[in-house]
């Protein structure tokens, strides 16, 4: 029984040492110093300048533009991103067209509009 006891109470003990949470404590300025900042924009637009063209690279640089409310770039990499497709969602035909809209260019932002009807009109 004293055994028993015995083994109960230090299976407890461990048990407890095991679960205990180790605190790891990180220094930013070390970090800072080992690693790099990557501009990932900046990348794209340079992969981009050298012809590459696809769906993910446009709709990155568009949204990044438009959420940096650079509606200029914005509009232009949407509309390499609708050269390319019209499969997209709502959401890319809006924020086009609000881009469009932004540099006066409120014919080209109608027929997206319009485009954006007849897309929801499929679904």
């Amino acid at each position: 029984m004293q055994k028993r006891l015995v083994i109960l109470v230090l299976g407890t003990i461990f048990s407890f040492s095991a679960s205990a949470q180790n605190e790891k404590v990180f220094i930013t300025d070390k970090v800072s110093e080992k690693y790099a900042y990557v501009d990932v924009m900046k990348t794209y637009e340079r992969i981009a300048a050298k012809g590459y063209k696809s769906v993910d690279l446009f709709q990155k640089l568009g949204d990044s533009s438009y959420s940096h409310f650079k509606l200029e770039k914005a509009a232009e990499w949407y509309s390499q991103l609708f050269a390319l497709t019209l499969d997209l969602a709502p959401e890319y035909y809006y924020r086009y067209a609000e881009s469009l809209r932004f540099i006066c260019e409120n014919e080209k932002a109608d027929a997206i509009l319009e485009k954006l009807k007849l897309v929801k009109k499929k679904v």
